[in-house]
């Protein structure tokens, strides 16, 4: 492995920089390299993450068995170590090079150039036999199914050379007429004269040829896979931006450790199973392997009975897990927290106690259930594949959709990278019965149709996509959520980029879980706790920042089916009040509608939250 070119934090690659992601190196530009490419310098550096809830729902989505959570590697910083870390490869092979000049038409321009003209690996010389410094294109091609490539910039000047003629190979430009670096503006010429403006790779879907089924971030931009649409016919080359969000979007899974009778036992065998518990044959087996200091110290305080068991269970297939949806069992255990004690005694993964206010109450709370403070949690958060150009996010229950067309993270998927976090948490849960009323009423009912219109007209833009709506419920909560993170970021002590969300919305009941998450213990100050304390208080100050945006009227008054703006998923929601950091938001920022909170300028009816509510006692 080559020295290291540049790092990231473990915890981006989940969400940021996995397999197949573009990412920009101090010198290079290049894409990361699948599971097969990553090194962890000795496999005695190999950390297992344990979570069974998760790893079954892994291998279902996958329909996979057998897979197991590693985390991704660390750069082993001593210096006689063995090399550790993620490949990644050059991408794009075409660049720009950085000689000035003028087009035949007074235009800016500068040669287009291939990785094999170069004179090093970022140095291109010039007529005035001078090096000069290279700057990688900024447009690739891809498709829906993940796969990426080069453009042939020869096919998109000159098209399809006619039978039996040579085709043309002169030198390439690309021409620039203004300054803002719009693709009307963008033209990539030959030098035989042939020219054609970029954006014609936007308005005519044939422009860039057919997909080949390229892959190269399993290694070398040859590695290709036959491309179909869902019907069976060739898929079409998309013009990318590859420094633009929808460039890469991760998969992902992600849960709360939650407690049950046998996890702590489940764990234990996972953690010697590999290497020791796979083989035994029978309860007999057991007392000679426990004589192991390694399996002793994993199994202590269990019985020989107890442990068999739970390799049965194993050996037949059956993780011993629960089969409710991953945000289900969630609720419900948030739901059966016991009473806060005057003194906490936290311990293990998971500690969340229900918080009983003091007299007296403001009228907020005839519409909140319970709070409880969520001392300890603990997140597992794992990467399955990815796609492009589009998302696809979890349901209601924060499951993936099974049989989503997404990239591989490797040509055969083993084992998938996984990160664990630790961090606090403040869950509010609002009663059922008032959730129920305000969604009967005919303002809510006529908004949640304007919005259902909105996502209408999204789901023409790809049709391919499985998702359905989520309903006024979960968009209002959702809304509500925004507005608490950007609230309670002000006192915390957390940034609200370090504050995450778990929306509830189901028959068992509904919520909110506002968390951090950190690989370290940075993410368990107690700031979080101490909000739920006062959160009548803060529900009342993020209502009220939701009541007025600076971008009103214009904000309050978007419609979600207007497709000027093309922000089907949005009702009233912009930059200025409920759009917050996306690793924050499990929507990428979609599904949002702050009137459904409170009444908004030129809009009322639909409001959750009265003026009444929100009064102080």
């Amino acid at each position: 492995m080559a020295r290291p070119s540049g790092q990231i934090r473990r915890g981006q690659i989940t969400n940021v920089f996995g397999p197949g992601a573009l990412i920009d190196l101090p010198h290079h530009a290049a894409i990361v390299g699948g599971l097969e490419t990553w090194n962890w310098g000795g496999d005695d550096r190999k950390r297992k993450i344990v979570e069974p809830r998760l790893l079954s729902k892994v291998e279902e989505v996958l329909g996979k068995t057998g897979l197991y959570m590693l985390e991704p590697p660390a750069d082993n910083q001593e210096p006689d170590a063995p090399p550790s870390g993620i490949s990644v490869y050059r991408f794009p092979e075409w660049f720009t090079a950085q000689y000035p000049m003028k087009g035949p038409r007074g235009q800016r321009t500068r040669p287009l150039v291939h990785r094999r003209n170069l004179i090093t690996p970022t140095k291109w010389q010039g007529p005035d036999r001078k090096g000069y410094e290279i700057v990688p294109i900024r447009f690739v091609q891809a498709c829906p199914n993940g796969h990426i490539s080069d453009i042939d910039w020869y096919l998109f000047v000159h098209g399809a050379s006619a039978p039996n003629t040579e085709p043309c190979r002169r030198d390439l430009f690309v021409d620039e007429w203004g300054t803002s670096g719009d693709l009307t503006e963008v033209e990539i010429r030959c030098d035989c004269g042939a020219s054609k403006k970029l954006i014609l790779a936007l308005e005519d879907k044939t422009v860039l040829g057919w997909c080949r089924g390229r892959r190269p971030w399993l290694g070398g931009g040859n590695y290709e896979q036959k491309c179909q649409d869902a019907n069976g016919k060739p898929t079409y080359n998309r013009l990318l931006n590859r420094s633009a969000s929808n460039a890469w979007f991760p998969q992902i899974l992600s849960v709360i450790s939650i407690p049950d009778e046998d996890e702590k036992l489940r764990a234990a065998v996972d953690k010697v199973w590999e290497d020791h518990l796979q083989y035994v044959q029978s309860i007999d087996d057991l007392p000679g392997e426990r004589r192991r200091a390694k399996v002793a110290s994993a199994l202590e305080g269990y019985s020989n009975e107890a442990v068999w068991s739970t390799i049965e269970r194993k050996l037949a297939g059956d993780s011993g897990e629960s089969t409710k949806p991953i945000k289900q069992a969630e609720i419900e255990t948030l739901l059966t927290s016991p009473d806060q004690l005057e003194k906490v005694d936290i311990q293990g993964d998971f500690d969340a106690r229900r918080w009983q206010p003091v007299q007296p109450l403001s009228a907020i709370w005839n519409k909140i259930d319970r709070v409880v403070l969520v001392h300890r949690l603990r997140e597992v958060v794992s990467l399955i594949g990815f796609t492009r150009f589009e998302p696809a996010t979890n349901d209601l229950n924060g499951e993936l959709e099974i049989g989503v067309n997404r990239a591989a993270l490797a040509d055969e998927v083993r084992w998938v990278p996984a990160i664990e976090n630790r961090g606090e948490g403040v869950f509010i849960s609002f009663k059922i019965d008032e959730i129920r009323s305000w969604r009967k009423r005919d303002g809510v009912a006529k908004r949640e149709l304007e919005l259902a219109e909105g996502f209408k007209q999204w789901k023409k833009q790809y049709p391919k996509s499985r998702a359905s709506f989520l309903g006024a419920p979960y968009v209002m909560l959702h809304s509500l959520a925004h507005l608490l993170i950007t609230q309670v970021s002000l006192e915390c002590g957390y940034s609200s980029s370090a504050i995450r969300e778990r929306v509830y919305a189901g028959d068992s009941g509904y919520g909110i879980l506002l968390y951090t998450g950190s690989p370290d213990s940075e993410g368990t100050l107690g700031g979080l706790v101490e909000i739920g304390r006062k959160i009548d208080q803060h529900l009342r100050n993020a209502i009220e920042i939701g009541r007025l945006c600076s971008n009103d009227p214009v904000c309050a008054q978007h419609s979600a089916k207007q497709p000027l703006e093309e922000r089907f998923l949005l009702g009233a929601a912009c930059h200025g009040c409920l759009l917050i950091s996306e690793t924050s938001c499990e929507r990428f920022n979609q599904y949002l509608d702050r009137s459904l909170v409170v009444a908004t300028v030129g809009a009322t009816g639909a409001e959750f939250f009265s003026d009444a509510d929100i009064a102080l006692p």
